[in-house]
């Protein structure tokens, strides 16, 4: 796994939102940018970050940050999961992982024992230009707004 680390540009993309609006890397120039991965839309942790995140959303936009979630869910499965936390900001459906393995966040994980592939909850801050400004490995995921905000 060869995550994005400070200083390096984000790569290019281009996928889907949970609307099926197409998103592109070029989207986020101008502005800084915080993109979250997380493994599973709609399980206990994911659900406890994301809507950490919508409670905060008002105060990271206010620090002119633009929010985007990824994981490798579908659309539908996407759409759903925002709907049903009212989630704010758009849920990036990466079903064939490209942006996913180009932010190097896909790789060996252990639970319970147990060893798979899937992916890193990690957190990327970028700056305008498109450079990566901070990694979040050990995300919190109950008090993940915080340590974003620690860091900015």
């Amino acid at each position: 796994m060869n995550t994005l680390q400070p200083g390096e540009a984000i790569p290019p993309f281009t996928t889907v939102d949970q609307d099926e609006n197409i998103v592109r890397s070029t989207d986020m120039a101008g502005k800084k940018s915080i993109v979250f991965f997380y493994p599973k839309a709609n399980t206990p942790g994911c659900t406890a970050e994301a809507c950490n995140l919508r409670d905060h959303y008002n105060v990271l936009q206010d620090k002119g940050f633009q929010l985007f979630g990824v994981s490798a869910d579908a659309p539908k499965k996407q759409k759903n999961f925002a709907d049903k936390y009212e989630l704010p900001f758009p849920l990036l459906a990466d079903e064939d992982k490209s942006v996913i393995n180009a932010f190097g966040v896909w790789g060996p994980k252990k639970f319970m024992g147990k060893e798979y592939d899937g992916i890193h909850r990690t957190t990327f801050l970028i700056d305008e230009k498109g450079r990566v400004e901070k990694v979040i490995s050990k995300v919190k995921t109950k008090d993940h707004a915080a340590q974003i905000l620690e860091d900015i």
